[in-house]
This record gives C-alpha cells, structure tokens and sequence, in this order.
C-alpha cells in the first residue's frame, strides 16, 4: 500500500469514527442474535469482506467482543487448517469461541472456557470456496499459499476499515494444524506491510500455533513414531517403517524412494490403528455418524460424549449452520451457494506441493524481527504429532543461536500438570497440553484458556503448583 492509499485509509477510518459513534463498527455487521443462542453482554459481528472487487472474491468472518472490557484487550486472529478447512466452524463453535452447538443441532450453548475472556477474537473463513467465503471467479478455486497470503493481507487491510478502532490494537496471529503455513506466512506478510507503510502499520505481538504442520518430512515420519510409542503399532511395524521408510524430501501421497518393505510396512500400520480410533485424538471415543444424523432428523438430543466432550459435535455443527434462520443471522451465503456449509471444502482445489514447503525459514523470519512464537502441542495428536514439533522447533531456536531460557519441565494449571514447556531466548516457546488433541481448546479447554491468556499477556506458563494471583483472578 502507497502513502496515498494510506492517507485515504486514515480519511475513512476518521469518517468511521465521526459516523459509528464510539468504535465506528459497522451496524450492518451485527448480529442481533443468533438461533437458540443463551444471553450474552458482549457484541458479534459477521459478513463479507471484498478481497478482490474485479474477480468478486470474497471472505467471511465472524467477529467476537472480549466478554469484558473489549476496548482494552487484544485482537487475535485464528485460522483452522486443512487446506480447506472453516475457522468459524472449527475455532469459533468447536473450540475457542463462546458458542457450541447443543446436541439437537438447533441451537447454541456456552462456551465457558472462550478464549474471549482474553481476547477479542477474529475468524475467517479463508481461502474463498471455504465455507460461505466464495468467488464469482471458478478459476479462484485453485488455489495455494501465495494467493492465500496475499488474500488474508487484503482481508485485514479491508476489515481495519470497517473496525478503525483496532488499527493500533495489539494483534495476536493464531491457529492450528495447516495454520503452521497460513499464519506464518500471513505474518511474513504483515511485516512487509509494515516496513513498506509511512502512516499505519499492524502491532503484531506474536504468533501461536498449535500442532502445526511446519516440515513434512519430519512431521510425517512423527506420526509412525507415535502410533509407536503409544502401542498402536507392533516393534516390527515400527522399526521397518524407521529403518525402511526414506522421508526426506517427502512429497504427498508417499515418501521419496519409497521400498516395497516401507509400502507395506505403511499399510500395515494404518490398518492395525483401524477406523475405530480418532487420530487427530487417540483417546477420545468415535462418533458414529448414522445414528447422529438420523437423531438430528428426529430432533432429538443427539450429543454423546467421552471424557466430557460431545464426539458428535462436527455433525451438530453442520446441521446448525445449514439452518436457513442460521444463515440470515449471520448475515452468511448471500449468493445462495449451490452447495451446503461444510467444515471443509469440496470445491476448493489446493496446490498439494505447497504442503511440503518447510516453514521454519518463514519462522526464522518472524523471530528475528523480535516477534514472539509460541508453538503448542496437543499430545494425544497423532496426525501432527509433538515428537516432530518439539524437535523442528529445537532445530530452529539452534540455527538462530536462541538459548534456552526456560529448562523444559511441567507447567500448572488447578495445581495439576497443564503439560511441559521451554523457552528459548525469551522469544520461542514449545509448550504441550496434556490430555489434549490435535484441537487443544476442543479436548482441553480449560489448560488451553490458560495458556492462550499466557501468551496474550506476555507472560510464562506457571512451574509451581502454589496459588498464584493471576489463576485466582482469572478463574479458569
């Protein structure tokens, strides 16, 4: 963006303000309430924002006030994975947000562990063809991390506009899984922005990631290790895979130089692991989605749960956003798309290769801007498992000489082990969740609420079981 084109942001962010009256947040945008949802004291907002008017690209979002004092708190943006996956409906009413779909797939409950007692929270559904995000152009729909960068750029250009109030707000970069590519990427982005921009820039404070995929031939190979270590896979499978199995410079759908032994091998382990098991949680039980669906038809209460999570919740979801009175509220799928709501994308058809990009370069980038990163890991994850995460993130601190300022060792959460945590050069944090899976909030949300509060406010994960006045303040 030019000084000129900076000049004409100010001027509408100036008539944003003079006309929106307090924090100039556009009316239109307001979601009044949604179906079946519990009484709340906080705002929410949600629609379109153009990200390309010639082609008619455009993303949607769903904005949440912080539940107190949202003047004062951060912005933090998060984007689900896939590719091809919805944030609103992965981040916003499956994990962080302060919404779930009750068991009859026909209204709302809370949340009680929303991240927006921290935070005010953004998601997006990103890239168009994801979810109600859409273009008039068939051609966007093939699509790839450079063109999903550079639209996310634009979206937050676009959506400043409309909530002036956040331009110099602190803004925090988070998400999970293929997010290891999105928000580093977005960031490297927003950096250039600033270094290129005279008059406004975005206050970035750091970046979060969790359980995400960052290099895949190491990532990949973690996976076997896992089902390994956890006893889902025998010493022969595992040691033929170790030894057999040539990851290096791994390509989808198989490793490089692959052996007839490593194939087998491969095979062999996904069929002993079997159907019956949740990799993205290997202890959460399966939900069967028959019986949910025709429960749902039924409008009955079709919500079970293992460990105190709702299992069936992916299919309550869909049925809920599906809902014409759902749609309306939201102000979602104004061209009344020829296909349903779905947590990932059928239309969208993203560059594979792009998936084996390493990311840590990017990371480098970011940290040595003086960026802080957080990665945290699920670990009852076995689809980006902490056994590549911890040691990528290790590899990184080292080419960058980052050294180790806090010791790897248990942080606490309710006196109880929250997972274990190490810093390194009081800008890179590996942090595990224990107990959690491949989406944190969803399987541990009270641990993950804590250590997303951590990290907005700059602070450490605790390393004592004693009371400390910020867990008696914030209650979680």
């Amino acid at each position: 963006m030019g000084a000129s084109s900076c000049w004409v942001f100010l001027g509408l962010v100036i008539v944003g303000l003079l006309v929106g009256g307090g924090n100039g947040f556009p009316e239109e945008h307001l979601v009044k309430a949604l179906p079946g949802q519990p009484e709340v004291g906080f705002k929410q907002y949600s629609g379109y924002i153009d990200v390309d008017s010639k082609a008619g690209r455009s993303l949607f979002y769903y904005f949440v006030e912080a539940e107190t004092d949202p003047d004062r708190k951060p912005l933090t943006l998060w984007l689900n994975g896939g590719p091809g996956c919805s944030s609103i409906g992965g981040g916003a009413f499956t994990e962080l947000g302060p919404f779930f779909p009750r068991g009859d797939g026909r209204g709302l409950r809370r949340n009680k562990m929303s991240w927006n007692k921290a935070s005010n929270l953004l998601f997006v559904e990103s890239p168009a063809g994801v979810g109600w995000s859409y273009s008039n152009t068939s051609s966007d729909y093939n699509s790839g991390d450079e063109k999903t960068a550079m639209d996310m750029h634009m979206f937050m250009v676009e959506w400043l506009k409309k909530f002036p109030s956040f331009i110099s707000r602190d803004l925090f970069l988070t998400g999970e899984s293929y997010a290891g590519h999105y928000i580093p990427q977005l960031a490297a982005k927003l950096l250039e922005h600033n270094k290129n921009s005279a008059v406004y820039k975005f206050n970035i404070k750091g970046v979060a990631i969790g359980n995400p995929l960052l290099k895949l031939d190491r990532d990949v190979p973690a996976t076997y290790e896992f089902f390994w270590s956890h006893g889902m896979i025998s010493d022969e499978i595992g040691l033929t895979i170790m030894n057999e199995c040539d990851f290096e410079d791994y390509t989808f759908p198989s490793p490089h130089n692959v052996t007839t032994k490593c194939n087998s091998a491969i095979s062999e382990a996904n069929r002993i692991v079997g159907d019956y098991i949740n990799n993205y949680d290997v202890i959460l039980d399966v939900c069967y989605p028959s019986i949910v669906e025709q429960e749902l038809r039924l409008k009955k209460m079709a919500t079970k749960m293992s460990m105190g999570v709702d299992v069936c919740m992916t299919f309550e979801r869909r049925f809920y956003f599906n809902l014409p009175e759902v749609q309306k509220a939201l102000h979602a799928n104004r061209t009344n798309l020829p296909y349903g709501w779905s947590m990932c994308s059928s239309v969208l058809n993203y560059n594979d290769s792009d998936g084996t990009t390493d990311i840590l370069p990017v990371l480098k980038q970011i940290l040595q801007n003086r960026t802080p990163v957080w990665i945290f890991s699920g670990d009852q994850d076995s689809v980006v498992p902490l056994l590549g995460s911890r040691t990528l993130v290790r590899e990184l601190a080292h080419e960058l000489n980052l050294q180790v300022t806090v010791p790897y060792g248990a942080w606490f959460h309710k006196r109880q082990v929250g997972g274990w945590v190490t810093e390194y050069g009081h800008l890179l944090t590996f942090a595990t969740v224990r107990g959690a899976a491949h989406m944190v909030p969803y399987a541990q949300p009270s641990r993950a609420l804590h250590l997303f509060s951590s990290f907005v406010r700059g602070s450490r994960l605790p390393n004592t079981t004693a009371p400390m006045m910020d867990d008696l303040k914030l209650k979680y």
